[in-house]
C-alpha cells in the first residue's frame, strides 16, 4: 500500500509521532507532511497541492485527541461529519476510507499497546470531525491531554502502528467483510469488539448522538467505502427508543440494505 503521513506544526502530539516515525525508520519510504493548518481544517490536502501525494493510496493522520473526560487513549476513526461539522469538513459529508485498513490498523495498535493497556484505553471512535479530503484516509490518535500528547511510549506505539501499513496485503484478507456501524457511543465498545474478533470490518460508524439516520448517510457509508459494503450492524440496545428503531430499520429496508443487530454476530 502507497501511503502517506499527515500531522499539524501546531499539534504537539502528532509532532511526537512523527519523531517516534523517524526513530523507527531513519529514511521513510513515504511522504511525511506537515500542515500548517490544524489537521481538522486542512481541506486542501491533495495531490495539486501536495505532489508528493499524486501516487498515494491512503493518508494517516496522526494528531491528538481532546475530551472533557482527559481519558487515556488511542484511538483510531474515519472522518466525517452527519448531522454538524463544529470541528471542519462539512455537514452530511463523510471522507473515503477503507473498512479493511481501519480493521489491519486496528488489530495492528492492540497488539503494540499491549504493554501500555493498563494506562490507555484502546479504542475506535464513531466517524466525526473534518477534513474533508478527496484521498481516502484515517486518523490516529493520542489523547487526551498534554501529558499523554508528550508521551514518548504511546507515541511509539502508534508510530509502529502507522508503519505496520507497509506490510498491509489486501489480498490476503479474502475473509473479510466490510460493514458499517450503526449506533451506540462516541467509543465503540461493541464495534471494538467485533473489530478485532470477527470477520467483519467496519468503516464508518454513527453514534446514537447523530441519529436519525438518513437516505444522504446511506449513499455516503456506499460512496465512502472503498470496499463494497455487505451490511450495516446494528448496535440495537445504542439506537434509542423503539420509535427511531423502527426508522433506521425501515430506511434500511426500503433501500434494501441489509442489516444484522450486534447480537446476532459471532
Amino acid at each position: 500500500m502507497r501511503f502517506a503521513i499527515a500531522y499539524s506544526k501546531k499539534d504537539p502530539a502528532g509532532i511526537n509521532i512523527v519523531k517516534q516515525i523517524k526513530t523507527i525508520s531513519f529514511l521513510p519510504q513515504f511522504p511525511i507532511i506537515e500542515l500548517t493548518k490544524e489537521t481538522l481544517y486542512s481541506d486542501d490536502l491533495n495531490s495539486k497541492n501536495y505532489p508528493q501525494l499524486k501516487n498515494i493510496d491512503f493518508i494517516v493522520f496522526a494528531s491528538r485527541h481532546k475530551s472533557e473526560q482527559k481519558e487515556k487513549t488511542l484511538s483510531l476513526h474515519a472522518p466525517g461529519n452527519f448531522r454538524t461539522a463544529d470541528f471542519g469538513g462539512k455537514i452530511g459529508k463523510l471522507n473515503p476510507t477503507s473498512a479493511f485498513v481501519l480493521k489491519y490498523l486496528f488489530q495492528e495498535l492492540n497488539k503494540n499497546a499491549e504493554p501500555l493497556k493498563d494506562l490507555y484505553q484502546v479504542t475506535l471512535e464513531c466517524t466525526h470531525h473534518g477534513p474533508l479530503i478527496e484521498l481516502p484516509c484515517c486518523f490516529i490518535e493520542v489523547g487526551s491531554t498534554e501529558i499523554e500528547w508528550a508521551d514518548e511510549k504511546a507515541a511509539h506505539i502508534i508510530a509502529k502502528t502507522i508503519l505496520s501499513l507497509q506490510n498491509f496485503d489486501e489480498s490476503k484478507l479474502k475473509d473479510w467483510m466490510p460493514v458499517i456501524g450503526i449506533g451506540g457511543p462516541h467509543y465503540c465498545p461493541n464495534f471494538n469488539k467485533i473489530q478485532l474478533e470477527s470477520k467483519y470490518a467496519i468503516s464508518h460508524i454513527i453514534p446514537k448522538y447523530a441519529l436519525p439516520l438518513t437516505e444522504t448517510s446511506l449513499k455516503e457509508f456506499e460512496k465512502n467505502t472503498l470496499e463494497n459494503i455487505q451490511f450495516a450492524i446494528l448496535d440495537w440496545k445504542g439506537l434509542g427508543d423503539a420509535e427511531q428503531r423502527e426508522q433506521i430499520t425501515s430506511l434500511l429496508n426500503r433501500f434494501n440494505f441489509s442489516y444484522k443487530k450486534i447480537s446476532e454476530i459471532k
